[in-house]
């Protein structure tokens, strides 16, 4: 009863139980009123006020205890409802203290999720993706998506203050105190989550499917099997899209449009595109078989956007030499197939109509800029000197960008250095270039495609005309907006493209002679002495080379290696590790090279020569980065594993770099890459 009577009120009741004590002193002003007027009224009056004045009083404190008593039973009955409430609520509900344990959970939570018994338990160890303390760190709420058993679930958590609560406790300092409380609610989305995924798997592909080699392949068909050759490989291809519910129109002779669901592409994912190698099984006489290149492009915004993407996967898998497919979604692109190497193309028709292009485009400017990537190999330089002699027979300013010069390049560039017949700013290092462009003035690349490992990448975003010369297979990145863009992934190497583009670039073009040397030298190492990669229009490049006064003795005695490289290179054949019975990886110890990474790719040419090795892969520690080089003949791509690695190049002679870790490291992930690789039936 003392804590009642301590009770005060307040608001609205306050003034429900005193508006009849207000309006009685309003009526005992009116009697003091009435006195001056009437007594015998006045007497009457004040004698109804002292009766109502009583009652009123009695039921005043005699209804304010029956109010508090009420009011005291409904808070607790209301307390209880709600706690039922909250116990009974169709949602998983817990609530957890400030360092993320369990004090307290609902029904839906104990039935479904996890029954919590004896000692709280952390949220995190029913849900170790929550992080109370990383997620709730700057922010007052948070949700987060969680996969169950059960099914798809999205986890919401909200602070709840307890400063109010400290403010008012007899026991708790309300000083610095900042305790809280976490509402931690489990939404269910399973239901529409599989909505929306069945809807996404209905979604729009677009797809195209190209025929790498047609003319090529019917020129080795007895012409009366031409027709049943084309029907065969048409049948292949109808069958194959509609086994996936798609469909497949033919636009051209060698061309077809697929659409399809996303759910089908995702199919043909799992089976790798089995296109790829069941139409190389149509024989009916012809020699080569028939090869194609496959472009899908999904997920995009709009219809047209997902063409726009398949038209650039496409462009990508001819690009990188056909035989495979591309799928481009706005997050990544993926590559499936390209095992077979590249059919070289005889005619010469295009490497004409681009000299074309390029001299229109030269004559046009006044400066002509030109870059390789980034250390320099005798390829680069060879097809930048090649470059260098176009622009000055069409009386054109040129300059060639190299930083550091390795010892593979410095024979070369010691015939241009200090030499009379050139000028002196013919060769700049980057912070020159970067000075040299003007509106005027036209940039290109050669030997690289990838922006990101060209020698000076800051020329691409300062020259709006570029030029884009290479012979490596195309990758996700690539140089945007090239005004010509020149990739031939079938060439040897771009020196032998920059010959072929010499000869038709402008009549009676003169080649000197260290200019062919340096041409020559590009087309010889890459093929590795003619032995690799080699094609009819490569002797064809090399001949005409000869012609403008190679010379073959001079080059082998540039390119002689001094005792510490020979040594260094016989170490890593020596020290080779075979994995798996068909993978040589080894180790090229960089003390003492000027260019040890120069070294590890002669060394993993030469282990190619161990029999049974498919490929091999040496790893180079230099300036702080693993560099490493993969190399194959014919069985194995391995541009498919450096790609998978971060890297890139041709299907037999590929590289990727292992930033910040040891060489130790480095193996191991190359044999993990190459374990992951055989388990998936890529190699």
């Amino acid at each position: 009863m003392k804590v009642k009577s301590k009770i005060r009120m307040k608001g609205s009741i306050k003034l429900y139980l005193q508006c009849s004590l207000y309006l009685g002193f309003l009526l005992l002003a009116l009697n003091l009123g009435i006195y001056l007027l009437d007594i015998l009224s006045a007497l009457v009056l004040s004698g109804f006020l002292l009766i109502y004045f009583g009652v009123i009083l009695y039921l005043y404190f005699r209804n304010k205890s029956v109010i508090l008593n009420e009011l005291v039973s409904f808070a607790t009955e209301y307390g209880q409802i709600q706690r039922k409430l909250l116990k009974e609520f169709e949602l998983p509900y817990a609530l957890l203290d400030d360092g993320g344990r369990i004090i307290w959970t609902n029904n839906m939570f104990e039935e479904h999720i996890y029954k919590v018994k004896g000692i709280s338990k952390p949220i995190s160890s029913i849900f170790p993706q929550i992080n109370v303390d990383k997620l709730l760190e700057e922010q007052e709420e948070a949700s987060i998506e969680l996969s169950l058993e059960i099914g798809e679930y999205t986890a919401k958590l909200k602070k709840i203050s307890l400063k109010d609560m400290a403010q008012n406790s007899d026991i708790i300092s309300p000083e610095g105190y900042n305790g809280f409380l976490i509402a931690f609610y489990l939404f269910d989305e399973t239901a529409l989550r599989i909505a929306l995924q069945e809807n996404d798997n209905q979604s729009l592909a677009v797809g195209m499917i190209y025929l790498d080699n047609y003319e090529e392949a019917l020129e080795t068909t007895e012409e009366v099997r031409r027709s049943l050759l084309v029907a065969l490989i048409d049948r292949k291809v109808n069958k194959y899209i509609s086994a996936v519910d798609g469909i497949c129109k033919k636009l051209e002779k060698d061309k077809f449009l697929v659409i399809l669901r996303k759910e089908a592409v995702t199919q043909l994912q799992n089976s790798r595109f089995e296109l790829l190698e069941d139409v190389k099984t149509v024989n009916i006489g012809n020699e080569m078989a028939v090869t194609v290149s496959i472009g899908i492009g999904l997920g995009g915004l709009t219809y047209s956007q997902n063409y726009e993407f398949a038209r650039t996967s496409i462009d990508l898998a001819l690009g990188r030499g056909g035989d495979q497919a591309v799928v481009k979604t706005p997050q990544k692109i993926s590559y499936y197939g390209g095992k077979s190497q590249t059919v070289e193309k005889t005619t010469r028709v295009k490497a004409r109509v681009k000299a074309h292009a390029l001299r229109e485009i030269i004559t046009a400017k006044d400066t002509v800029i030109i870059m390789g990537h980034r250390m320099a190999d005798v390829d680069s330089f060879g097809a930048a000197v090649g470059l260098y002699r176009i622009a000055k027979s069409l009386d054109r300013k040129a300059h060639i960008v190299i930083n550091q010069v390795t010892t593979s390049v410095k024979p070369l560039v010691d015939l241009f250095v200090n030499n009379q017949d050139y000028e002196a700013d013919m060769i700049v290092n980057s912070t020159q270039a970067l000075e040299l462009p003007t509106a005027n003035a036209v940039l290109v690349v050669v030997d690289v495609n990838k922006p990101s490992i060209t020698e000076c990448p800051e020329l691409l975003k300062l020259c709006k005309s570029i030029v884009v010369l290479d012979h490596h297979r195309q990758g996700s990145e690539t140089i945007e907006n090239a005004t010509l863009s020149y990739v031939e992934s079938y060439a040897s190497s771009t020196s032998e493209m920059v010959s072929e583009i010499l000869q038709y670039i402008k009549d009676g073009v003169k080649v000197r002679p260290y200019e062919a040397d340096c041409m020559y030298s590009g087309i010889m190492i890459d093929t590795n002495n003619f032995m690799s990669k080699t094609g009819v229009r490569t002797f064809e490049a090399a001949a005409f080379l000869r012609r403008c006064g190679a010379d073959v003795t001079r080059v082998r005695k540039l390119f002689r290696e001094d005792a510490v490289e020979y040594k260094a290179k016989a170490d890593a054949v020596s020290q080779a590790e075979i994995y798996r019975q068909d993978y040589a990886i080894s180790v090229c110890k960089s003390d003492g090279l000027e260019s040890p990474t120069i070294i590890g790719a002669q060394a993993a040419n030469e282990l190619l020569n161990i029999i049974g090795i498919k490929a091999s892969f040496v790893l180079t520690e230099y300036q702080g980065t693993i560099y490493v080089s993969a190399r194959s003949i014919d069985e194995v791509n391995v541009q498919l594993i450096t790609e998978r690695m971060g890297g890139g190049g041709h299907m037999t002679i590929a590289g990727c770099q292992f930033p910040q870790i040891s060489l130790t490291e480095g193996i191991q992930r190359i044999k993990e890459c190459l374990d992951a690789m055989i388990e998936e039936g890529e190699l």
